[in-house]
């Protein structure tokens, strides 16, 4: 019975094409992708431009509120001196207090020494006329000295504030102003002491711009120091992406070299152990298939050839049948084989849990007893608990005893039993047939390998019963090995980890 998809009549499906990746898109592509070096040198410069252009401007702004507070100091510093003149002070000429706020004025300035941006000046008349000013006689290095500019001093005159700033096109000038009041109370004259901060301000732009020229060579180091360091820092994932480039299913054998303990060593290493892995798996994998392929090929030989020459006699149908049906069974158990072993490189092959050791060696030694009409001995029961995977270690007891069945004849003794030695646990099977060739111990375990003393009768096993035994005690942590029992015959031993 098939089953057919419904699709809506005088429709065709086409058919799916498998994605295809066009090269030139990939080149394109290729050639956008901004290296990793590039990008981490873009952040790094970007970082230390915002830092360095922050450092720059806080220092300017550090510089400019010491400026700021410099001259306020200033300021409030000379209206102060003259307050306390104004109250203390006594005319030279009459030894009297000043009654006079011309005199006042002039005698003051006559003896301050001001500061090169600095200056002092007496303001006397009403407000809202022109005042008249008296002046130190010295030169000030600005565009335009407020002694100067008429309008200025009449703005400073007439404004009811005691400090301010006053913006001008020629320069910014900080002020400070005192008032002098008649004896009827009216103010008579002013005196004001005026600051032109425009080269301190200039000073600090300078510091400035030379923080900025600093820093721009400062990024041009970093550039070429950090381009070689990137460099330094990512050859290594540079090699990583190389290998994994010319790695291929035939060549599994390129390796990073691992230099140094930081992440990127960490990286390389970890690479190198997928590599492992997956050159393990691609060599199970090879292994399986060419396993499969050499003992498959003959069974299938056999089947074919079979069925080709069977004739129409109802005996010898019988007969080709028995003698298929042999070689399929054959077949089947060599699959199952060669499927248990290439389990054996997945990390969950073995899952240990607490065992009774003398339960476990009575339960084999019960499985065992059925495999054929030979003198069976429980020899030995270690009583511990071990950690291993019961279902694991009794299928490979079993397929040791099975050994040791098509090794003896009818009534030989083959032992079975475990016992402690120190910290291992050891689990065996013995028997008392012919022994194993010395030349054979060895090679037994490898796949497809048959020791050469099996009586004279070859077996019909396909070599790979110790093969698994190797495989499950090794997923143990352990070893199976081979010794002489005394006698004559063989000990097959698994020596596992008591823990």
């Amino acid at each position: 019975m098939t089953t057919t998809e419904a699709r809506e009549p005088g429709t065709t499906r086409a058919p799916k094409e498998p994605p295809t990746t066009d090269p030139a898109t990939t080149a394109d592509r290729e050639r956008r992708r901004i290296s990793a070096r590039v990008r981490i040198l873009l952040w790094l410069l970007l970082v230390m431009a915002v830092a360095l252009a922050s450092v720059a401007a806080t220092t300017r702004s550090i510089l400019l509120r010491d400026t700021d507070q410099r001259i306020n100091g200033l300021l409030a510093q000379e209206a102060g001196e003259f307050a306390n003149f104004e109250e203390q002070g006594f005319d030279p000429e009459t030894g009297l207090p000043f009654t006079d706020p011309e005199r006042l004025l002039k005698v003051f300035l006559q003896r301050q020494y001001a500061d090169l941006d600095e200056e002092l000046l007496g303001l006397v008349g009403k407000v809202g006329d022109r005042p008249t000013k008296f002046v130190q006689q010295r030169e000030i290095p600005v565009a335009l000295p407020l002694h100067k500019d008429g309008d200025a001093l009449r703005r400073i005159y007439a404004s009811p504030d005691s400090t301010g700033t006053l913006h001008r096109p020629e320069g910014e000038v900080r002020w400070a102003k005192v008032t002098v009041a008649r004896y009827g109370g009216e103010p008579a004259a002013a005196f004001v002491v005026a600051f032109h901060p425009g080269r301190e301000q200039q000073r600090a732009d300078e510091v400035f711009r030379v923080l900025l020229a600093i820093s721009g060579v400062a990024l041009l180091m970093t550039t070429g120091i950090a381009w070689v360091v990137a460099g330094r820092i990512l050859k290594p994932v540079r090699l990583v992406r190389t290998t994994a480039a010319q790695l291929t299913e035939q060549d599994l054998t390129r390796r990073i070299p691992v230099h140094g303990n930081d992440d990127v060593a960490a990286l390389a290493e970890t690479f190198n152990a997928m590599l492992d892995r997956l050159e393990r798996a691609f060599a199970a994998q090879r292994r399986f298939v060419d396993d499969a392929g050499h003992e498959l090929r003959t069974p299938i030989t056999i089947v074919r050839g079979h069925l080709e020459l069977m004739g129409d006699d109802p005996a010898e149908r019988e007969e080709t049948v028995r003698l298929v049906t042999d070689e399929l069974d054959r077949m089947s158990r060599i699959v199952e084989d060669l499927l248990l072993l290439a389990k054996t490189e997945r990390p969950d092959f073995v899952t240990p849990e607490p065992v009774q050791l003398a339960e476990l060696t009575a339960d084999v030694f019960v499985k065992a007893r059925t495999l054929g009409e030979r003198d069976w001995v429980l020899d030995g029961v270690a009583d511990r608990e071990v950690r291993l995977d019961p279902q694991r270690i009794t299928q490979a007891m079993v397929q040791l005893a099975q050994n040791a069945v098509q090794h003896t004849t009818a009534g030989q003794t083959i032992r079975i039993g475990s016992r402690v030695d120190g910290d291992r646990v050891e689990l065996y099977v013995a028997d008392s047939g012919p022994g194993v060739q010395p030349q054979d111990a060895e090679v037994i375990f490898e796949r497809f390998r048959r020791g050469t003393a099996r009586r004279g009768v070859r077996g019909t096993g396909a070599g790979l019963g110790l093969s698994i035994v190797k495989a499950i005690a090794e997923g143990h942590g352990g070893r199976v090995g081979l010794r002489t029992t005394e006698g004559g015959g063989a000990t097959f031993v698994l020596t596992l980890d008591s823990d």
